[in-house]
């Protein structure tokens, strides 16, 4: 068995399997072959990339999907997003108050105002947020872990 990448005359491409190049040619010939978008019977081989298998050694990693249009590589952050990150995580951290493992706690006493109303930031566990959610507390997750502040 063959695989090949084929091009239609409109320009739409797909991938199809073949027993043998001989058959792809014998099959192309009788236009046979057509396009699955289409239907056009003009239908030639595409310019294709060669699969190389590792070495029996080598260990095997999962091969990345290629990126269709539109598609955003969050493998490989652009430069802007992480100094927007780092950014964010300035104003964060001036303009508001850590409170640690207490976050929940503190965000819910604000809430019912048996704290001052304040600015907060900290580190809560998934239960202690969804029920913060839950009970309609105002807080949202933050794109980074808090830097542990030490006295």
């Amino acid at each position: 068995m063959i695989q090949y990448a084929l091009k239609c005359s409109e320009g739409h491409t797909f991938d199809s399997w073949f027993q043998s190049a001989e058959a792809f040619d014998k099959l192309s010939a009788s236009s046979m072959v057509t396009c699955m978008v289409c239907g056009c019977a003009q239908v030639e081989k595409a310019i294709m990339t060669p699969r190389v298998r590792p070495a029996r050694k080598a260990q095997s990693q999962p091969e990345p999907k290629p990126l269709a249009a539109g598609d955003i590589d969050v493998a490989t952050p652009a430069p802007n997003v992480e100094k927007a990150l780092t950014e964010l995580r300035r104003k964060v951290e001036e303009n508001s108050d850590y409170v640690g493992k207490d976050f929940a706690s503190e965000a819910r006493k604000i809430h019912l105002g048996e704290a001052p109303d304040r600015a907060i930031y900290g580190e809560a566990k998934l239960d202690e947020a969804k029920a913060l959610v839950e009970d309609g507390v105002p807080v949202a997750p933050l794109p980074f872990v808090p830097s542990r502040k030490t006295n």
